[in-house]
């Protein structure tokens, strides 16, 4: 693969921003693609030790980073180990919550999501202190110190609730003679419990996000550089880093606040708010006239950003119960990998193809109002299928009462005989 500095002077790739668009897409990618696995540690291991591997093939990979200046290599050790790694790492830090809270589950999320987004506004100051003074490689090596501490904080989770098992399949294993092929099938059902797709409102969350997240990332990897191409703006663009930042932080803990106070699954309202919000924005991100303009669109996009992270775990406990929700996120990170990991190269694609960004933003703000529009089914749907319950349940309990009655019309039988 070409890079940039094996062309002559003045030329450019001319599919230099779909290509290095993969790495950060890649690394996304693979921290939402690993889920489903992550989930089946994080279940038969912990969440301690699950966290704690994790953060240290994150830390591999980052100090890895820092001895290539390959694209090719950087996909491998930015890209697939980097990204692995924080998968492993990120899931666990959203189960364990569910072990030590439950009335303000969507405020400790928020809390949580909220301090890391400390971090979003501090960072992009210190790496560009940092990068022009001891150059991209060092960078990479100062940054995965960080990843180093994280090992030890991943040690310090304390899981309460108990592992969850199949205890159906392991008895029936136990009492039943099966054959090798039976035994395998059942060790596979044991570890991809599939159980989570069995709820309709599930099945039609999880394809709603995972719509939506096509054109998520599409304005955190290209806003930065379309600001430079269109308004000549390289000194300041650190600024739209903090306002989303800054920004997605205030959403978080207000989102988990609110939150708490939306009983069951209306909460999915507060996703769809976010997504149709979202889309609007990208698609307004061409109309702008100003670097001013743009910025506004920065604080809207943060709000977007922290609305669906927090309320996404409290979402899964009210739809798969806190026993399975560690699978009911692991598989929806998973479907979410292939659309989040497309989206940002479809639109650097787009930018080769047309010259310049904006069919790419109004690309990346159709997903997510479709997926939006998904999303408000949910809790119509779990409406119908709790008074479809009620009947059947009040239709049950009429013919218990009629057979009893039945029974003691009965001359000289007892009503529970008649009953049997």
């Amino acid at each position: 693969m070409m890079l940039q500095s094996d062309l002559g002077p003045g030329e450019r790739d001319p599919a230099l921003d779909f290509k290095t668009a993969w790495v950060g897409a890649l690394a996304m990618g693979m921290v939402f693609f690993c889920s489903p696995i992550v989930s089946i540690f994080t279940d038969r291991i912990g969440c301690r030790t699950t966290a704690a591997s994790g953060a240290a093939i994150a830390f591999i990979g980052l100090l890895s980073s820092s001895f290539t200046k390959s694209l090719e290599v950087r996909y491998f050790t930015y890209g697939i180990l980097f990204g692995c790694g924080s998968s492993f790492a990120f899931q666990p830090s959203l189960v364990i919550l569910g072990h030590y809270f439950k009335r303000r589950l969507g405020l400790v999320n928020g809390i949580v999501a909220g301090g890391s987004c400390l971090f979003s506004i501090s960072l992009p100051f210190f790496l560009k202190t940092v990068g022009k003074a001891i150059g991209l490689a060092h960078t990479f090596q100062v940054l995965s110190a960080f990843m180093f501490i994280q090992i030890f904080l991943s040690l310090t989770y304390r899981p309460v609730l108990p592992p969850p098992c199949d205890s159906q399949h392991e008895g029936q294993d136990k009492t039943v003679s099966r054959s090798v092929q039976q035994q395998c099938w059942s060790q596979m059902r044991k570890y991809f419990n599939l159980r989570v797709f069995r709820r309709k409102t599930y099945r039609i969350w999880a394809f709603g996000i995972a719509t939506a997240v096509l054109g998520y990332l599409v304005p955190y990897m290209h806003l930065i550089k379309y600001v430079e191409k269109e308004f000549k703006e390289d000194k300041k663009d650190w600024v739209l880093l903090v306002c989303l930042g800054a920004t997605s932080g205030l959403g978080r803990l207000v989102s988990g606040r609110i939150g708490d106070c939306i009983p069951g699954l209306k909460k999915i309202y507060l996703q769809v708010a976010s997504f149709m919000l979202l889309g609007l924005m990208c698609m307004m991100i061409p109309q702008c006239r100003g670097f001013e303009g743009v910025i506004v669109i920065c604080l809207f996009l943060g709000l977007c950003d922290g609305f669906f992270t927090t309320i996404m775990a409290p979402i899964a406990f009210e739809l798969v119960g806190p026993m399975q929700a560690s699978q009911a996120i692991g598989y929806l990170m998973g479907l979410m990998a292939v659309p989040m990991t497309a989206g940002p190269p479809i639109a650097g694609y787009l930018n080769d193809y047309f010259g310049n960004y904006h069919v790419s933003f109004y690309f990346a703000g159709v997903p997510p109002i479709v997926g939006g529009l998904v999303l408000a089914v949910v809790p119509l749907v779990h409406q119908r299928m709790l008074k479809k319950q009620r009947l059947d349940s009040g239709k049950d309990k009429m013919l218990v009462s009629e057979t009893v009655m039945n029974g003691e019309l009965l001359p000289g039988c007892p009503a529970s005989e008649a009953h049997i």
